[in-house]
């Protein structure tokens, strides 16, 4: 074989070992990728991925095809998110293409439905890689370890359900009034007003109310002049009026026997010029030109500057004098009258005893005294059966359910109740049970119609957090103290207001001093952290198998104190 011959095979041997080179790949490794955030951490009820892939100069070959699915490996499953794929130069597609030369640095943003198994957890890369049509094989690598899920210890179960309210006021009360009218330029109180009907039956209702041992009432005489004559006078005329409408009704309440009310203090006023009166008149009349006069009340705040204005309207003057005028020129007889409700304690006797005979308002009350879960429930099922078309006692014996963690039974509740009128409590409270279930929309469009129930800011507050919205969620959750409230401040990572929380919670219970001691944790006080942990463990044994896979403990994780906790 000449030499020329052996030169050109040797340059089409080399060609062919460069073309190789630049169409094909190796496996990729963990120096090639970076994870955010690492380790990976729950925001809302997903848990997101950034991760990025760099290809060094001359990596990726011109007729490859590179597709990479993350995927989450947790006890019992895993987890795999969108697939992204990359291909040479060479390659016609249309996916991300990476350049041989130049390489590139490649970015796959992965989100993975969260589940409490992960947080026990492995990130890996899963690759399907080909070099034209010919498969290469690349095996799988780990990138990540573990998901920090401390956004999950903010539960519905944690949350305050809506309490349909009752009505029931311990006082009611009514207010009950008369009018003495007099003569213009008159005081003197004219025997047929004190005999009209409306007088003589204010005066019965005072006798009534004073000799009722559940009502109480108090007498107040109001006296007025009407504002056309000089002030001055209208003055003298109305205190006048008042002394002589008290000393006439007393002597009115000596002629009934009311002994006791003879001595009655009686809360006396009187107005010289009742220009308030006057307006409220004119409005409700049907006067010709009432809005001329109505203009120049507003216009001229001086009361006599006023007059001569009204006055001075010839065409209306004469039918507020007829129409308006005599009705000012009066004492008002006010009867405020106390009807004293039932004491706490006749009314959770009458709920064991007779609850049949307390009304709806009284039978809602009672229940909130009543200490136990069966006496409360018992109250409820007789208010539903005794008043079926009020939805407060279906919603809130679903509230009681909630309470006790019997989430379905609650939703029946809840759902009798909008049956019998759709209502924002038991909206709102299905709210709370769909964010339980993952469906923030369908919890969205609840709360949407759950209006101004009190409860609404910690309810938009959950699904601000299980949406990822933690900026959000702290501002609806301010003022509150709960568990939930707390793990807000550490998502924010705002300790010093979490811990104030917690220590001010006033029953804390195992979660409780769980967060406490994630608190102690992320400030690096490990006494804290293994003191708080034993009282959470002590109260209840799952959060030992929890602090054991839990990577907010990973700094103490090797210390004997805190194996010695989880065992």
């Amino acid at each position: 074989m000449n030499r020329q011959l052996i030169n050109g095979l040797l340059t089409a041997v080399s060609i062919a070992v460069l073309s190789a080179c630049s169409t094909g790949l190796k496996p990729v490794q963990n120096s090639m990728i970076t994870v955010e955030p690492q380790p990976l951490t729950l925001a809302g009820s997903e848990v997101p991925a950034q991760i990025h892939i760099t290809f060094p100069q001359k990596y990726f070959g011109k007729n490859a095809t590179l597709k990479v699915s993350p995927v989450l490996r947790y006890p019992g499953g895993e987890q795999r998110a969108d697939s992204y794929t990359f291909q040479g130069e060479n390659v016609r597609g249309n996916e991300t293409p990476v350049s041989y030369a130049q390489g590139g640095r490649m970015t796959i943003s992965s989100t993975f439905k969260y589940k409490p198994a992960m947080l026990r957890s492995n990130l890996w890369l899963r690759f399907e890689a080909y070099n034209g049509k010919s498969k290469i094989v690349m095996p799988d690598i780990k990138v990540g370890e573990g998901v920090i899920g401390t956004a999950d210890l903010a539960t519905v179960e944690d949350a305050t359900p809506a309490l349909a309210p009752d009505k029931f006021q311990r006082i009611i009360k009514q207010a009950y009034d008369a009018n003495i009218l007099f003569l213009i330029q008159q005081a003197n109180v004219r025997q047929g007003e004190l005999t009209k009907e409306d007088v003589e039956e204010w005066r019965y209702i005072v006798q009534n109310a004073h000799e009722d041992l559940t009502q109480r009432v108090s007498v107040e005489v109001q006296s007025y002049a009407s504002p056309d004559g000089k002030k001055d006078l209208n003055e003298k005329l109305s205190a006048q009026r008042e002394r002589n409408t008290t000393a006439k009704l007393k002597d009115a309440f000596r002629k009934q026997n009311l002994q006791d009310l003879q001595d009655l203090e009686i809360n006396a006023h009187y107005t010289a010029e009742d220009w308030d009166g006057f307006q409220r008149l004119v409005e409700a009349s049907n006067l010709p030109d009432k809005d001329l006069v109505l203009r120049v009340l507003n216009m001229y705040p001086d009361p006599e500057q006023r007059e001569r204005e009204i006055r001075n309207i010839s065409a209306v003057f004469s039918h507020l004098a007829d129409e308006i005028l005599p009705q000012l020129r009066r004492s008002r007889l006010i009867a405020n009258v106390e009807i004293i409700g039932k004491s706490d304690e006749k009314i959770k006797e009458w709920s064991e005893k007779l609850p049949g005979h307390l009304n709806l308002e009284e039978q809602l009350y009672a229940a909130k005294l009543l200490d136990t879960y069966e006496k409360k429930k018992r109250m409820y099922n007789i208010a539903r059966q005794l008043y079926p078309k009020d939805y407060r006692s279906y919603n809130n014996l679903g509230v009681l359910e909630f309470e006790q963690g019997n989430l379905s039974r609650a939703k029946y509740w809840f759902d009798q109740a909008n049956k019998v009128k759709m209502n924002p409590e038991s909206n709102l409270n299905l709210a709370l049970l769909e964010m339980g279930e993952g469906n923030t929309e369908r919890a969205d469009q609840l709360l949407s119609t759950a209006g101004s129930v009190p409860e609404i800011g910690q309810a938009m507050g959950m699904l601000e957090l299980k949406q990822g919205k933690y900026a959000e969620a702290a501002k609806a959750f301010s003022g509150i103290i709960n568990n939930n409230s707390a793990v807000v401040s550490i998502l924010n990572e705002d300790y010093a207001e979490a811990r104030r929380i917690l220590t001010a919670i006033p029953h804390p219970n195992a979660k409780t001093y769980y967060l406490q001691a994630i608190v102690a944790a992320r400030m690096n006080n490990s006494k804290d952290l293994l003191s708080y942990l034993n009282e959470a463990i002590q109260m209840d044994k799952r959060y030992a198998y929890r602090a054991a896979v839990d990577l907010e403990f990973a700094s103490v994780a090797s210390l004997p104190e805190f194996k010695a906790l989880i065992k």
